[in-house]
């Protein structure tokens, strides 16, 4: 249908021209406004219109009804179909909701809602703004969801109803962004005491929930490091995993991974830049007394044919990793980290729950001590290392 049909360049300083001044009226119009105001952006063109959604528009003159889509107004006011989900065909339903609009509704009535209507930030036309108005500007965790129980995205924020309110400012120009807006039908929200109550309940929950537009923070199965182990004269990496070992606990543990083919990529790399042997390390495998293809290369100090001693490629491994070692749980038992009223309990490396009083800290620490999380491990030694409002948690209050 548009084989023929010129590039949008071509038409875009016409298009602007017949544009310039009128006010931008389309069905759930930030997506129709997104795509044009970004090929305008292309074409350098700024195209900053006056929107309004005709969604949003038949929404507050029609509350008493629950649908507002392209199909409810057709059957609702009788429109004339011509050529549904065609561009022109639809615009053209529009312009007929828009005439008996015209005819029905008083002109007061009409100009008092358009005038509310862009007045107003842009959302996406199937969210009411009350639940907006409703957002605390406050830290916390937020919970997007579409049609069912089951959460589209869960973000955290020191400011939940600025950070919920951004997701929407520039979706036209993230297909992403674009996609959940579009699914989105409610908004539920945690508040916390701060910025680290938020970071540990959002990966908690995006673990436990596992949203489908998170990709970062959801659970991995197969967490792995490094271990130097002595293996005959030399020293050399061991993968282990954390099903296998309390990470916690274990003081010879080098990086984390969430895959054995992240870990033995990272361990190559490493190699490379501090030009140590591919088979010591047991990245390659080769005879004895033969060199590694590094050392072929000139990128190996030559420990595979002995022209380096096991302890110098010892010392050089463990300089290299020392970046990368895990930090051991530095306390005999449970601390808590106190943030305002609330104490975030945390055991070798684990977050247990938030507790506001005593009652609360026994309830947590008598629970089963959850899993090691790299992304837990990563807040929590950062945020341990700041706070100065750490309190050992007493082995009675467990009792």
């Amino acid at each position: 249908m548009v084989a023929d049909a010129p590039l949008f360049a071509t038409v875009a300083k016409e298009l602007s021209t017949l544009l310039d001044g009128y006010l931008f009226i389309a069905h759930n119009a930030r997506f129709d406004h997104g795509f044009l105001k970004n090929e305008f952006n292309r074409a350098g063109i700024t195209f900053r219109p006056t929107v309004l959604c005709s969604v949003k528009l038949s929404r507050a003159l029609f509350p008493e009804y629950k649908h507002h889509n392209l199909d409810s107004l057709i059957e609702r006011h009788g429109l004339t179909v011509s050529a549904r989900h065609r561009a022109l065909g639809d615009a053209q339903l529009i312009h007929q909701f828009w005439q008996q609009l015209q005819q029905t509704q008083e002109a007061g009535l009409i100009a008092a809602t358009v005038k509310k209507l862009v007045g107003r930030s842009s959302l996406p036309s199937q969210i009411d703004r009350s639940l907006i108005d409703n957002l605390p500007d406050t830290p916390g965790v937020y919970l997007f969801y579409g049609e069912n129980d089951l959460p589209l995205y869960i973000g955290k924020s020191t400011h939940i109803k600025q950070r919920v309110l951004s997701h929407f400012s520039a979706d036209h120009s993230h297909s992403k962004e674009m996609s959940l807006s579009q699914q989105l039908r409610r908004i539920d929200w945690i508040e916390t005491a701060g910025e680290i109550g938020a970071l540990l309940l959002e990966a908690k929950l995006i673990k436990t929930r596992q949203p489908t537009h998170n990709r970062r923070l959801r659970r991995s199965n197969a967490l792995c490091a490094w271990q130097l182990n002595q293996l005959t004269e030399h020293l050399s990496p061991k993968l282990t995993w954390a099903d296998d070992l309390d990470f916690g606990a274990q003081d010879n543990l080098y990086g984390l991974y969430r895959n054995q083919r992240d870990a033995q990529k990272a361990l190559r790399n490493i190699a490379d830049d501090n030009q140590l042997c591919l088979s010591v390390l047991g990245i390659e495998k080769t005879a004895k007394g033969r060199p590694c293809f590094a050392r072929q290369l000139q990128k190996c100090q030559g420990a595979c044919v002995g022209e380096e001693s096991p302890l110098a490629h010892a010392g050089r491994l463990q300089q290299a990793m020392t970046k990368l070692k895990l930090a051991t749980w530095p306390y005999a038992g449970a601390v808590g980290l106190k943030e305002a009223e609330d104490l975030h309990i945390i055991d070798h490396w684990c977050y247990l729950g938030t507790a506001k009083n005593e009652a609360e800290v026994h309830d947590i620490i008598v629970g089963n001590r959850p899993a090691f999380d790299k992304d837990t491990y990563m807040i929590l030694s950062k945020a341990l290392k700041k706070s100065k409002n750490i309190i050992q948690i007493n082995s009675k209050q467990a009792c």
